[in-house]
């Protein structure tokens, strides 16, 4: 099993197997659909908007809990401080910028 996300687009994915073949997607909600072989087992689980889904408290941390065991075990999931800066700088930049008129002919 293995879990993606890509803050790009707030996204996050569940992966239970490799597709192979022909996958049909069953959207069940706006922000929740199924992948699905041609037998009927789940290859993956994909989540819209996946920050809300999974009631992000910018901890930071993605956890993984046994539920037997009680043991967790975290993950990071922060994106690079340098990527941060560089967004609030192209968000400053362009809430400053003047903007262009149309010249006419």
């Amino acid at each position: 099993m293995k879990f993606t996300y890509d803050p790009r687009y707030n996204v996050g994915y569940i992966r239970f197997k490799n597709k192979k073949g022909h996958t049909e997607s069953i959207k069940l909600s706006e922000e929740l659909v199924v992948d699905l072989a041609p037998d009927g087992t789940v290859y993956g689980i994909e989540l819209l908007n996946a920050n809300d889904q999974m009631q992000r408290d910018d901890s930071g941390e993605f956890a993984v809990i046994n539920e037997e065991t009680g043991e967790e075990t975290k993950f990071a999931l922060k994106v690079k401080a340098a990527r941060k800066k560089r967004s609030r700088a192209r968000a400053k930049a362009s809430s400053t910028r003047p903007k262009r008129r149309s010249q006419a002919s």
